[in-house]
């Protein structure tokens, strides 16, 4: 079955979230000459990027019923990507007078950035502030009309609860659930245990015995904070050749391999054999994904992870093109990803772009799938980019026939873990982009 969307037909689309995915989404649709509507549960923009002092009341994320809060930004987070390609293609992240003049600034130098993209494009009166989303369900089973239904606080206590139908609808809220370590006796361990998703400050680890659970930026970032006030930090990291060992510049942290079981008693024991009486277990291990106010009948599932099937991580291919996703790639430069699939959803919806049949999407996803499994890649890294974010990148510019830039293939996800490799938790003022721009610009250049 092919889709056949009429070129020049003007829709009412919803983009659900206000974060970087939203805004981009949504300039590229009011582009497109849709009418659209940003659902944003916040009273501002942002997304992840807007930061919220408060914390979860309970602090590993697993109680439904808690009042969430959207950020998982820690007070001191800068980020781990440089400036230059944390801006769009018409619109870079410049130095501006007044704000934080880093190669890799705070959180507050980012959502200055898209606050003023929001205002410089128009993008704030499209969107409904403190709006919570809790249901998009297709009107029938033929249509290719949605229903989104939203709820607004009435006062302290009461919600409202709206309906409004949409032709599309955009999903933009990326990973919105803080994912847990499993070990035995996780559940009958007396001491703290919380998620990187409610640290915001290391005032309450002051002399403490942490175990700290996971090796990406955050964990890293929060290491380096915590260790001067903790009493002891011990690093908990998955994986073979990690062991139990001193770390390097913490005259208080050791790294060791994942934890083997808790014990009622307090006690902490990893798989290297070594153990710890420790006072808190620190949960840095991520986010999966999580949509449930999304009514698919079973079109659409996230299973380990997996969001799917998604043809390219962005459309059904039994809803395409009135559904899509944007922004569900990790381990990439994402403000480019997102950028590209953003336009690529605009324009299909648009009927600039053809997809391609349903028949043929849902080939290529089993085929993308069998090749993940030939490679003994676990299903749960269905949506990272880390082995072909070039590629990915290059094919989604090719269809909205865009020029490549050289830094596509100069500054990778990859390229960053390089840095982070030679200079270490410095790296962020250690290295000279500028110079290394310059010199991967240059025609000598082999990469």
């Amino acid at each position: 079955m092919v889709v056949v969307v009429k070129m020049g037909e003007s829709y009412k689309v919803a983009v659900i979230g206000g974060g970087i995915a939203g805004l981009l989404t949504a300039r590229e649709l009011k582009r497109e000459g849709h009418h659209v509507t940003v659902f944003e549960k916040a009273n501002k923009v942002g997304g992840t990027w807007l930061y919220d002092p408060r914390v979860e009341t309970d602090p590993l994320g697993l109680d439904r019923n808690r009042e969430i809060v959207h950020s998982s930004l820690y007070r001191s987070l800068r980020v781990n990507l440089p400036r230059q390609v944390m801006g769009f293609l018409d619109y870079p992240f410049t130095k501006k007078e007044g704000g934080d003049p880093r190669h890799f600034p705070g959180h507050e130098e980012v959502l200055r950035f898209l606050e003023d993209f929001a205002r410089d494009f128009g993008l704030l009166e499209l969107i409904r502030f403190e709006h919570d989303v809790v249901r998009v369900e297709r009107v029938d089973e033929t249509s290719h009309e949605w229903v989104v239904e939203s709820r607004t606080r009435d006062g302290e206590s009461k919600w409202e609860l709206n309906e409004e139908v949409f032709e599309a609808v955009v999903i933009c809220n990326g990973k919105s659930e803080p994912k847990i370590a499993e070990f035995s006796g996780r559940d009958i361990w007396p001491g703290l245990q919380m998620h990187s998703h409610n640290y915001r400050t290391p005032d309450q680890f002051e002399n403490k015995i942490v175990v700290l659970i996971g090796n990406g930026p955050s964990a890293t970032d929060i290491l380096s904070e915590i260790a001067p006030l903790a009493k002891q930090v011990h690093q908990a990291v998955r994986g073979p050749n990690f062991q139990f060992k001193k770390l390097e510049k913490h005259d208080n942290a050791w790294q060791h391999s994942m934890i083997e079981c808790a014990h009622e008693d307090g006690k902490v024991v990893f798989q290297d054999g070594s153990s710890v009486d420790a006072d808190v277990i620190l949960h840095c291990t991520g986010y999966k994904y999580y949509f449930p106010f999304l009514k698919s009948n079973g079109i659409v599932n996230v299973e380990d992870n997996r969001v799917g099937p998604l043809y390219k991580h962005v459309f059904p291919p039994g809803l395409a093109p009135w559904l899509s996703f944007v922004g569900l790639n990790y381990k990439a430069v994402p403000a480019v990803v997102i950028e590209l699939q953003a336009k690529w959803v605009a324009k299909v919806i648009s009927g600039k772009l053809q997809l391609p049949t349903q028949e043929a999407m849902t080939c290529s996803v089993e085929e993308f799938y069998r090749e993940m499994e030939k490679k003994g890649w676990p299903r749960h890294h269905t949506h990272n980019l880390m082995f072909n974010e070039f590629e990915y990148i290059e094919r989604l510019a090719a269809q909205l026939n865009i020029r490549p830039l050289n830094w596509w293939r100069n500054i990778t996800y990859q390229s960053v873990l390089k840095m982070i490799s030679y200079y270490g938790n410095r790296y962020r003022d250690a290295w000279d982009i500028d110079k290394w721009m310059h010199e991967m610009d240059s025609p000598t250049s082999h990469i």
